[in-house]
């Protein structure tokens, strides 16, 4: 892939562009493979080919920090001098991206939105938080320092409603501090609509402002089916760090139940409304809002025993050795592990020696750069 902000040293976060495609994937099955080769239970764990995304055009969401000036905003990044640098043609945005930032750029001069000027710490529109939907409809989140815009938001909302027909969600988010977080804990939605309805394979998912979301909808739906084809037959199942439900609304079916677990109250709220649409009552499926290892630990004191399989997709940290712990000690015969560290999944593996991983798949979430996702399948 070619980009001429890479080139023009105006963006260098896609780390590995300009690398053949071919060359990225290779490098990043031979850093996963390394990684896990120095884990003793994995002698044995087999390879296959990894999952290829497309180059270009393939990422769902925009983060955009808003900066410059009300009459010429730019969308972007910050550079060193903390000023903007506007990115609104980037190529790695799906086409509905390309069309939405631009008109999003027209309402912040419309409704006067004052971006927000680091150095001075000045300013209202920190970020520009956009996401498409692969029926081309659009969520748009705007972070704001203070209440003050949102009756301007209110006002032209109409206006930007006619300028993009595939507006669905609409949302404010206050972040009032002055460091480098990119949202704040009060999110109001100003459409009547709450949700972003997602296609992944043949579960429809739902969105909510404050929910996490794999950027990258084809890979993603490639990484639910496997984990759907890799699941040994029936029984009871735990997903946890489930999100909005992208594992456990796969794995449900007959002869399953599922419950999933994840600490964002609106993720379990989004995961619930998408069970209901698919007719998942209770008996097949249910959401708890928590933590998921104090969940998984506290299970013998609520009189339950552990399933049958367990889904783990934890943060960059990995799932952390009191649930390695656990899970080692549980019983529970087979694990599927998706992570985005390989490095802290080797921790986690080398913690849970009873659970030997038998195949893993590379699944390349992030072109350009050297993150990715890795799937593995462990056995007791």
């Amino acid at each position: 892939m070619q980009c001429d902000y890479f080139d023009a040293g105006a963006c260098r976060s896609c780390t590995w562009m300009g690398r053949p495609y071919a060359e990225q994937l290779a490098a990043t099955q031979a850093h996963c493979a390394e990684l896990l080769a120095a884990v003793p239970t994995a002698a044995d764990l087999a390879w296959l080919p990894p999952v290829p995304s497309r180059e270009a055009g393939f990422r769902s969401k925009a983060k955009m920090v808003v900066a410059g000036t009300v009459e010429a905003p730019t969308l972007g990044i910050l550079g060193p001098d903390g000023r903007g640098t506007d990115l609104r043609h980037c190529g790695l945005h799906t086409t509905g991206l390309h069309v939405a930032l631009p008109v999003l750029a027209g309402f912040v001069t419309r409704a006067a939105l004052t971006p927000y000027d680091v150095p001075t710490r000045r300013g209202e529109l920190k970020h520009l938080l956009v996401t498409e939907s692969p029926d081309g409809e659009l969520m748009v989140r705007l972070v704001l320092r203070s209440r003050e815009p949102v009756a301007r938001v209110r006002k032209h909302l109409p206006w930007l409603a006619e300028q993009l027909p595939g507006l669905t969600v609409l949302s404010v988010n206050l972040q009032p501090e002055h460091k480098a977080v990119l949202e704040g804990e009060v999110e109001e939605v100003l459409t009547a609509r709450a949700t972003l309805p997602m296609r992944v394979g043949d579960v429809r998912l739902h969105l909510r402002p404050q929910s996490f979301f794999q950027t990258n909808l084809a890979v993603a739906a490639a990484l639910y089916d496997r984990a759907r084809s890799w699941a040994a037959g029936e029984g009871r199942v735990w997903d946890l760090y489930c999100g909005v439900g992208g594992f456990a609304l796969h794995l449900a079916g007959p002869g399953r139940q599922v419950v999933g677990v994840e600490l964002s109250a609106e993720a379990v709220a989004s995961a619930e409304q998408s069970a209901r649409e698919q007719g998942l009552g209770p008996g097949q499926v249910r959401f708890v809002a928590g933590d998921a290892t104090a969940w998984a630990v506290g299970a013998a004191a609520r009189g339950e025993q552990p399933p049958d399989l367990v889904v783990v997709n934890p943060p960059r940290r990995g799932v952390g050795e009191e649930l390695a712990a656990w899970l080692e000690a549980s019983g529970v015969r087979q694990v599927l592990y998706s992570s985005c560290n390989t490095a802290s999944l080797a921790r986690d593996l080398a913690a849970m020696p009873s659970l030997r991983p038998v195949r893993g798949q590379v699944l390349d979430m992030f072109p350009q750069t050297a993150h990715h996702e890795v799937l593995v399948d462990l056995r007791r």
